[in-house]
């Protein structure tokens, strides 16, 4: 039966789309892991042709915070915008406690810690650096609004059976964000980004970020993306996910100042695992 529902649609992302609408059902009570899939065809078929695969991993602040210190040097407060954002979890990452070797940044003993490991470790100068965030807003063509309980639920069934550490930190992230949830845009971000940068505050640094987006649009809007950002009125950094320099599976890490060009700055584990920081 799944190859039945997955041939009606496009291959592994299909698959993976199949295995969340199972777990789905399963965190409802509405399914065990052991039934058979004949059982639930019509959900399963109509959910694998209308659902896309929605993962929103807080462990790639872990990595990403280094890139955003480094981005904004001495300059705060800064305004963020994610591509591709979900649910906005990683646009609070200053809601969260951060543990490197060299030290720690964030809010202490928050509900949601996250550590990894440093391939090299993380300067202990670049950790003591603050960075106030003044606006926070995410485009994304399907955002999710975890303040419900089903968007809640659609978030967790991404992740998959017995990876209970990460259920955990998901779950807590949902908590630190529900009562402030950071501002999503609906739309394609390659139309919508012009105009969320229009409605920023000029007198400070926007740090506009994606990670693993730019793998699932078509190249004339990867283009489109970047023709904006250079054209941004006002001080901004693109820290972006990319492919990597001489290892395999993970991604090279870089940051982009228009007019000035990219700067290599370390491989991460897709998703968020280990960093390899390399400045």
């Amino acid at each position: 039966m799944a190859e039945r529902i997955v041939a009606r649609h496009d291959g592994a992302r299909r698959a993976l789309a199949l295995l969340g609408g199972l777990h789905y059902l399963v965190l409802a009570g509405e399914a065990a892991w052991d039934d058979p899939l004949d059982r639930h065809e019509a959900f399963l078929s109509d959910y694998v042709a209308r659902q896309g695969v929605q993962t929103n991993e807080v462990q790639r602040s872990w990595v990403l915070l280094p890139l955003f210190l480094h981005a904004a040097g001495s300059v705060e407060p800064v305004d963020v915008v994610e591509l591709g954002a979900s649910a906005g979890l990683n646009l609070a990452f200053d809601r969260y406690d951060y543990r490197y070797e060299a030290g720690t940044w964030g809010v202490p003993d928050a509900a949601v810690i996250l550590r990894g490991r440093e391939r090299r470790p993380v300067p202990r100068s670049l950790l003591e650096r603050p960075l106030a965030v003044r606006s926070r807003v995410g485009i994304d063509r399907a955002p999710i609004d975890v303040r419900r309980e089903d968007g809640a639920r659609l978030l967790e069934s991404f992740v998959w059976a017995g990876q209970d550490e990460r259920m955990r930190r998901l779950r807590a992230a949902i908590e630190a964000v529900k009562d402030d949830p950071p501002e999503i845009v609906a739309g394609d971000v390659a139309e919508v980004l012009p105009d969320v940068l229009a409605s920023l505050p000029r007198d400070g640094l926007t740090i506009v970020f994606q990670t693993s987006l730019f793998e699932y649009i078509p190249p004339e809007a990867r283009a489109s993306v970047r023709a904006t950002l250079e054209g941004a009125p006002g001080p901004l950094v693109f820290v972006a996910s990319g492919s990597p320099r001489g290892v395999s599976r993970a991604w090279g890490m870089r940051v982009h100042r228009p007019g000035q060009g990219y700067a290599f700055v370390g491989h991460a584990d897709y998703h968020g695992e280990w960093l390899d920081y390399d400045l």
